[in-house]
């Protein structure tokens, strides 16, 4: 089994009863399969031919008992699956969204928004489709086949053996498609994700966008990665229909040789008017499940293709947070000890050499050119970065010894990048750790950010 199947197994685990009693249910509608052509061949040789009026009364009571039997399995494996899948997409977004919330800073540097958010939305989707559609085309269909071809066997062995002709030819064309498959998959995936970063780009910076005259320039950027997600999902579509359309040959020549087989034993009184009827029912009824099977493989790629890239979103390593030197309360010395730090570049610093002394009630202004890592400086203070080498010491204490939500919660924080979130002013205001502000507290900072005035002319 595939690897990336058994790790989406675990996040199943936790609803087995419920999987499990969707399974069964999927199982039952596939037996039922070939019961349906079973009836034909007593009804046609003894209701027809032999004229059994016992057993011409007794077929619609167990015609209209099968009916409702497959029903209820429908409708049960139907809402069961679907109950399980959609906990599945829920618990993989949540794991996705935690670990987002806990990614080091440099991973939001070199991951752009679009794609986080490709991957939550897009490619949680499409695991979806390899949970539930997929699984109940491969569960039910292989039965209903399996079924369907026993009972064709019963009877005539002859002929239903001349089907199994066509089977290594459809495992050969399937296997070859499958690795295309995945690797059009994945690039379709990359090429959404980056037509879902330039898309949050053009909305986030739609003012600079009209100020500077870039709406050509964004237009045709979109337009680009647009046409790329078309061609790539027009590709895939050609190999999956192409290997539909050759399996679907191959089986309509495997019916049409026995066809003619069967019309010659019937000359012979070889195979009876049921029997005949029965077994062409039979594989006429073999369509539907083979070519759903020929399709699932596009759905299954598509669904492993995406639980890669959810799961290497996952494997991320979270931020480090190593401190054990518990603390409340700061003074607020701080002190930056021959700091030097590096972005991603070993021969490009961003800090070179850096020390300074702030005490406690110090107000100070660091003043640069642009990119001369005055906000790099500020950023090494809450613990974004880690130092490439030196050491920054808060009251004494290398902030690295610090737990990251002590010393976070000793840095009041007012950055360049204004963020609101879609909340109440409240909320805002007291955020995260402050959420148990009293209402008085959250006045008097809205008084002191000269904010309270418009927040009273906001509507209630």
């Amino acid at each position: 089994m595939n690897k990336l199947y058994r790790r989406l197994l675990q996040y199943v685990k936790p609803y087995w009863r419920v999987f499990a009693g969707a399974i069964l249910a999927m199982v039952i509608v596939a037996i039922t399969e070939p019961v349906l052509p079973a009836l034909l061949k007593p009804l046609l040789d003894g209701g027809f031919v032999e004229k059994n009026l016992t057993l011409i009364q007794l077929l619609p009571i167990v015609l209209i008992s099968l009916t409702f039997i497959r029903g209820i399995a429908t409708l049960a494996s139907s809402v069961g699956l679907t109950w399980v899948a959609n906990r599945v997409v829920m618990d993989l977004r949540m794991a996705l969204f935690n670990k987002i919330l806990t990614l080091p800073t440099t991973e939001f540097d070199n991951t752009s928004s679009g794609i986080l958010l490709s991957k939550v939305t897009y490619d949680v989707n499409r695991v979806m489709l390899a949970s539930t559609d997929a699984l109940i085309i491969v569960v039910r269909d292989s039965l209903a086949i399996v079924g369907l071809l026993a009972w064709m066997f019963y009877v005539d062995w002859l002929l239903s053996s001349i089907v199994f002709t066509v089977v290594p030819v459809i495992v050969v064309i399937v296997r070859n498609v499958s690795r295309r498959l995945r690797t059009m998959n994945t690039a379709n995936q990359d090429a959404m994700g980056n037509m879902t970063r330039i898309l949050e780009e053009a909305i986030s910076g739609h003012k600079l966008i009209k100020v500077f005259g870039g709406q050509h320039y964004e237009n045709t950027r979109f337009q680009t990665a647009s046409n790329g997600v078309r061609q790539l999902v027009v590709k895939t579509e050609t190999i999956s229909g192409i290997s539909v359309f050759s399996v679907q040959m191959l089986t309509a020549a495997v019916l049409a040789v026995i066809i003619y087989i069967a019309a010659k034993q019937s000359v012979n009184d070889a195979i009876t008017v049921g029997g005949f009827v029965s077994l062409f029912t039979a594989m006429g009824m073999l369509f539907a499940p083979i070519k759903r099977l020929t399709k699932v493989n596009d759905q299954l790629q598509q669904g492993l293709a995406a639980a890669e890239s959810i799961f290497a979103l996952i494997d991320k390593v979270s931020e480090k947070d190593c401190g054990q030197r518990s603390i409340t309360r700061l003074r607020g010395k701080l002190e930056f000890k021959n700091v030097h730090f590096t972005y991603t570049e070993p021969n490009k610093s961003a800090l070179q050499a850096i020390s300074l002394t702030i005490l406690p009630g110090e107000t100070i202004a660091i003043v640069g050119a642009s990119g001369s890592g005055k906000t790099t400086l500020i950023n090494l203070i809450p613990h974004f970065y880690p130092l490439t080498h030196g050491q920054l010491l808060l009251d004494d204490i290398a902030i690295d010894e610090l737990p990251l939500a002590d010393l976070r919660a000793n840095v009041a924080l007012v950055s360049q990048e204004i963020v609101l979130f879609n909340d109440t002013v409240r909320a805002n205001i007291a955020y995260g750790a402050l959420a148990t502000a009293s209402h008085s507290d959250i006045v008097t900072a809205a008084r002191a950010a000269y904010a309270w005035e418009f927040i009273e002319q906001m509507p209630h």
